[in-house]
């Protein structure tokens, strides 16, 4: 049995991407931690951005899924950590730089959220290695997961922003309150990207930006 290095595992997490913004999760360095035993049991230490986080499941279960993905990978293990607190100066440089670049004079104009109907655009594609890639128009791909790719494609050009909360709200099992806040900054992201537009709202994607790139 070969030796599995915490590089590997590092390696298979950049292909894991945040549920909220599309930067692979070591980028944003959510990744504290990575300990590999003798018989290659994985055992990783990472954080979120908030400690109210609603997707804290969903980024679990997908960071135990790349670790698996590993060849010769024993048993895994994921802790969630709340120390040292997360902050943007634990990002890697090209992820600040891809936030900051979305947050530009390039951005789209600010949505009108009581008459929105967000309208996804683009396509879906699944790589070899089985992640998942929205590309937009321009020909940018954007590494996603899938609770991102349901979101996508529930923006279908007829449901208000709010009827898109109470959907995921429901899919993911969490209070409407409690994710609100990260489905309006979702759409934004989405939006920036050039993979959803509003009707009647110009659109002005940053066809500069490459997100999510491993």
């Amino acid at each position: 049995m070969g030796t599995v290095s915490a590089k590997a595992v590092e390696d298979s997490l950049r292909q894991c991407m945040d549920p909220e913004i599309p930067i692979n999760i070591v980028d944003m360095g959510l990744i504290y931690g990575i300990d590999v035993d003798d018989a290659n049991n994985v055992n990783v230490k990472m954080t979120m951005t908030t400690r109210g986080c609603p997707l804290h499941d969903t980024l679990v279960q997908d960071a135990t899924r790349y670790i698996k993905k590993v060849g010769g990978v024993g048993e895994v293990k994921v802790d969630v950590v709340w120390e040292p607190p997360w902050s943007m100066e634990r990002m890697s440089k090209e992820a600040r730089e891809t936030l900051k670049g979305m947050g530009n004079a390039n951005t789209p104009a600010p949505i009108d959220y009581e008459r929105a109907l967000p309208q996804g655009t683009g396509k879906l594609v699944k790589q070899e290695d089985g992640s998942l890639a929205l590309i937009n128009d321009h020909d940018q791909a954007f590494m996603v997961n899938q609770a991102i790719v349901d979101f996508w494609k529930s923006c279908n050009g007829a449901r208000k922003i709010t009827e898109l909360v109470d959907l995921f709200a429901k899919s993911t099992g969490y209070e409407r309150g409690q994710i609100e806040k990260e489905v309006i900054q979702l759409i934004e992201q989405l939006r920036g990207g050039g993979l959803i537009n509003i009707a009647g709202a110009p659109d002005a994607p940053n066809v500069d930006l490459k997100l999510g790139s491993s």
